[in-house]
């Protein structure tokens, strides 16, 4: 005797059974009238499907539905992906070309603007500073000078800028260009209104020429030198009489290599 399943039962509701398996389903269901019950009920349950849905079961498929249209679409969306995958590693290539080649006109810029440049930053981060705004203060200036000119392998006394009105705050050591050692010194002064300058010293650069700048650079003055011994950036935002009053009592001390100099400045 063959065994009825539930799957078959299914089937033979939906009409979808072979001649043999059917009749074989209807000897069941005489003799199972519980069975008998429940397939009857699925069928009226097909039938009420079948009813309500006719008029759009006979409807022609829409051309948007349509097999042949749907894998063409698939097709397309996958070649527009591979598309765009292409233009974007084209355009990261272009991007590293342009960087590659861009990178020498970057490093052509002027030795001194860079440096003038990393002589704000360090005065815009460490001015606004009150408890650690210098690494050594001046209350061990003679510490603080021999320490930054053994960094920077050469002579660097400690302005002093009482005629002008600071004093010295303290300084610390600070990453610098790799033309210029590598190391800068910075060597923060205060006046009476907490008012802040700072110098920036570095070791001179490889062709060691003089050279001279005074500008302003994201509203801050900087007053800017090299000689054969080092480069110094003067750092603040004083009215500009005064900024270059303190530029060049910096100057005056710093180009003969120690504080007891009194070699004019001429701006």
């Amino acid at each position: 005797m063959t065994q009825i399943s539930r799957d078959m039962l299914m089937a033979y509701c939906d009409g979808q059974l072979p001649d043999g398996d059917r009749l074989a389903v209807e000897v069941y269901l005489a003799a199972n009238p519980e069975a008998a019950v429940e397939a009857a009920l699925v069928q009226r349950q097909n039938d009420a499907i079948r009813t309500m849905f006719a008029p759009a079961g006979a409807e022609p498929v829409p051309a948007r539905l349509r097999p042949r249209r749907l894998a063409a679409e698939i097709e397309r969306r996958r070649s527009r992906g591979w598309a765009w995958a292409a233009a974007a590693m084209v355009l990261v290539g272009l991007g590293l070309a342009a960087g590659w080649f861009v990178r020498p006109l970057l490093d052509a810029r002027p030795a001194s603007a860079m440096l003038i440049a990393d002589a704000v930053n360090a005065h815009t981060v460490y001015v606004a500073e009150n408890r650690h705004a210098v690494e050594v203060g001046s209350d061990d200036s003679e510490h603080l000078s021999t320490w930054l000119s053994n960094r920077l392998e050469t002579t660097l006394g400690m302005p002093n800028l009482d005629a002008q009105g600071f004093a010295l705050v303290g300084g610390r050591l600070l990453p610098g260009e790799p033309d210029a050692g590598g190391r800068a010194a910075q060597l923060m002064y205060e006046d009476a209104a907490k008012q802040r300058v700072t110098i920036y010293v570095t070791a001179a650069l490889p062709g060691r020429e003089p050279a001279y700048k005074f500008t302003s650079y994201e509203g801050t003055e900087a007053f800017y030198w090299a000689n054969a011994r080092i480069t110094c950036t003067v750092v603040g935002t004083l009215p500009e009489d005064r900024m270059k009053a303190v530029a060049g009592a910096v100057y005056s001390q710093l180009t003969e290599g120690d504080v007891s100099s009194g070699r004019p400045y001429r701006g």
